[in-house]
């Protein structure tokens, strides 16, 4: 047998076992990829059941299900979002959700980061202290606070005003941002920081111009969820705001249906309206969120 036949064996060798590893790996991810197709249609099949009645008719809801607009004729009409946003009061709560969110995931990030820098990079008497006292406050139950901090509104003549729910969400949240802002900024390389300080560039020009653009991935991953808990909340604004103009739209759809169930037409455009906004904005920052949730697990 001469050279070139054992090499080609052996090449053709190494291919069926590479082949059959292959195989076999990924049967044995099979079932994880079935776990994890499952969890996706549960959540994504009632989303597009809802999205395509929202473009439906009253009567055509009434009749048959949203799956069988997926075959002519389709039927679409955009009836239910004109009714929706012709109900008074929407079309502003949707304003206020606007002027709710934005500045609170604003005031949140900006605190936390500033926050979670000192707790990593500088040294003060009782740090460590303060640091277990931010991370004990993730365990209080939301609920144990609301009355007493609504009384304290009233004293103070911010309740039913906006500024109210922003100083609620920051208090709420500030603790969970800090503890994971810490954790990522501590993970930077000390070198850099060192070498800075070296150079004669104090805390403020450490913070803005070295740990900030460094830690951008984690921002925009923490911004999705803070984001995404300010718009969809509904007990905060509830509490603080209640009846107030300054509601949001969360407030509103729950009060587009009666007690006794009319106008429930309305809540499946309302809920498209609802989640447009969240869904743009993750879109936007979706590769930033890759990078915040990869960039901690590798080193170096």
């Amino acid at each position: 047998m001469s050279a070139e036949q054992v090499t080609t064996r052996r090449e053709t060798g190494v291919a069926g076992v590479s082949a059959l590893d292959r195989l076999g790996y990924r049967l044995q991810r099979l079932p994880l990829h079935l776990v994890i197709i499952i969890f996706c249609a549960v959540w994504i099949v009632p989303t597009i059941g809802m999205s395509i009645n929202s473009f439906r008719s009253v009567s055509d809801m009434g009749q048959a299900g949203w799956w069988t607009t997926l075959f002519p004729p389709h039927g679409f009409s955009l009836a239910s979002y004109q009714q929706v946003l012709n109900i008074e009061g929407v079309v502003p709560s949707i304003v206020n959700s606007v002027l709710i969110t934005v500045p609170a995931t604003v005031i949140q990030l900006a605190i936390a980061t500033m926050g979670a820098y000192a707790f990593a990079w500088m040294n003060f008497r009782g740090k460590n202290l303060f640091f277990i006292v931010i991370v004990g406050l993730m365990v209080v139950p939301i609920q144990m606070t609301l009355i007493p901090v609504l009384q304290f509104f009233k004293v103070v003549g911010l309740n039913g005003t906006i500024v109210a729910v922003w100083l609620a969400h920051s208090g709420y949240g500030l603790p969970f941002e800090v503890f994971l802002l810490r954790n990522y900024l501590g993970g930077l390389p000390r070198e850099i920081f060192e070498s800075a300080e070296v150079d004669g560039a104090g805390h403020a020009v450490r913070f803005l111009r070295i740990a900030v653009p460094m830690t951008i991935p984690a921002i925009a991953s923490l911004t999705i969820f803070v984001f995404l808990g300010v718009w969809n909340d509904l007990l905060v604004a509830l509490t603080y705001l209640g009846t107030s103009p300054n509601r949001p739209f969360t407030v509103v759809i729950t009060q587009l249906v009666t007690s006794l169930g009319g106008g429930w037409q309305f809540l499946t455009a309302a809920a498209v309206l609802q989640m447009a906004l969240p869904l743009a904005v993750f879109i936007f920052l979706q590769r930033y969120f890759v990078r915040g949730i990869t960039s901690g697990s590798v080193k170096g």
